[in-house]
């Protein structure tokens, strides 16, 4: 085989396997460690029981849905029970982000 053809054919899979492949592992492993060092964390329920009662803003992150104008009935566990207009929520306290309280 003509040299050309040998680097026409190997050259790409060079630059692919050595080049391409192992940076974007590097750069999957550090943003899993950037995600990992950030954490997660959570809104204690002592500070959710103080909206016992009273009409909040309820944001569960920026992808789902935001609670506007919703009344605080219960806390159980991880879970925060809202009514709003006679209907009856139920939401993860891992989800919450903020709370405003409006009234």
């Amino acid at each position: 085989m003509k040299p050309a053809v040998w680097i026409a054919i190997y050259l790409p899979l060079f630059i692919l396997f050595f080049l391409i492949l192992p940076s974007r592992k590097k750069a999957f492993l550090v943003a899993q460690k950037i995600r990992k060092k950030r954490g997660h964390h959570q809104m204690p329920n002592e500070l959710i029981k103080e909206c016992l009662g009273k009409i909040c803003t309820i944001s569960t992150g920026s992808i789902d849905k935001t609670y506007k104008k919703v009344k605080v009935v219960e806390i159980i566990d991880n879970w925060l029970k809202v009514e709003n207009k006679g209907n009856i929520d139920l939401i993860n306290t891992d989800f919450v982000h903020n709370i405003k309280i409006l009234s």
